[in-house]
């Protein structure tokens, strides 16, 4: 017995494409006119040129503009010195100290649930809202001669205040959100599951942070490493109310341009500053092949 005629000529269903059709126009209402794509580039790249790079190309034109000699002889003075020992010294304590406390939040706040936990993600971003001088500001308020813990330490003769401890505590304040906020995106987005898994087979806590949590998390952590030590050794505001401007003693390299070019050593203020432009290009490098690696 044949089919009915109207089941035989039954056409195909277009839903493939209309879908495709559908793609297409709302790809094609999502594209804007080259004319406009083309203006908005121009605009972007002039103002990374105006802002960005051109800054920078002028700080270490102006370094080197007494020639090597000269940009070296700025360099070695001793007092410069001191002060690039000084800040890598701050760096070398306050970044391990910023990865510490970042991979334990991220992993509190990603991983459990626990009464208050909100309040604690709002007071991670607590020093990107406050000014770095009113940070400094609160270490004296509490450190200083005349501050909450001031007599106790001067009869114990317990320096922080215009001294290393001040400064690496101001720089640690600016800086400790800069780990946290890279890791904790990440953390929540991939979840437990991995970590649970290891649980049931038997694995320990170190085996499962060493072997599951740390390798997914690798190169968000080195990319938060990488901000966190830029911004350390940059860090200008709080540094200078709690350091005292001790030449040779207390000032890092953004103090000690500050302190050349006030006393009218241009050339040698140029030069010191050069090796913090050089040193931001080079984490600009490193960051975009971790932002490679990761994609």
């Amino acid at each position: 017995m044949s089919a009915p005629a109207s089941t035989l000529a039954r056409p195909a269903p277009p839903a493939a494409t209309a879908g495709a059709g559908d793609r297409s126009v709302r790809r094609d209402h999502l594209t804007e006119p080259r004319a406009v794509r083309l203006v908005l580039t121009t605009i972007a790249l002039v103002f990374i040129a105006l802002f960005l790079v051109s800054p920078l190309l002028i700080v270490i034109g102006e370094g080197l503009k007494k020639g090597g000699d000269a940009f070296i002889a700025a360099l070695s003075d001793a007092d410069a010195w001191e002060a690039i020992k000084l800040t890598l010294l701050i760096a070398g304590i306050t970044v391990p100290l910023n990865v510490v406390f970042g991979v334990s939040v991220a992993w509190a706040i990603a991983k459990f649930q626990f009464r208050g936990k909100q309040w604690l993600v709002t007071l991670i971003d607590l020093p990107f809202s406050v000014s770095p001088v009113v940070a400094g500001l609160i270490f004296v308020l509490w450190f200083g001669r005349s501050g909450w813990f001031g007599p106790w330490l001067t009869e114990h003769d317990v320096k922080i205040i215009f001294a290393v401890p001040g400064m690496v505590l101001a720089t640690l304040f600016v800086t400790f959100p800069l780990v946290a906020r890279e890791l904790i995106p990440l953390m929540q987005a991939q979840g437990s599951d991995e970590e649970q898994a290891a649980l049931t087979l038997g694995a320990g806590g170190w085996q499962i942070f060493r072997r599951v949590t740390l390798p997914n998390i690798r190169w968000a952590l080195l990319y938060g490493v990488i901000l966190c030590n830029a911004r350390a050794m940059g860090e200008f505001g709080a540094v200078s109310v709690v350091s005292g401007h001790i030449r040779g003693v207390t000032n890092t390299i953004p103090l000690q341009v500050e302190i050349l070019y006030n006393e009218y050593q241009f050339q040698a203020a140029f030069a010191v500053a050069s090796l913090l432009a050089l040193l931001a290009i080079a984490t600009l490098v490193v960051k975009i092949f971790i932002e490679h690696r990761t994609s």
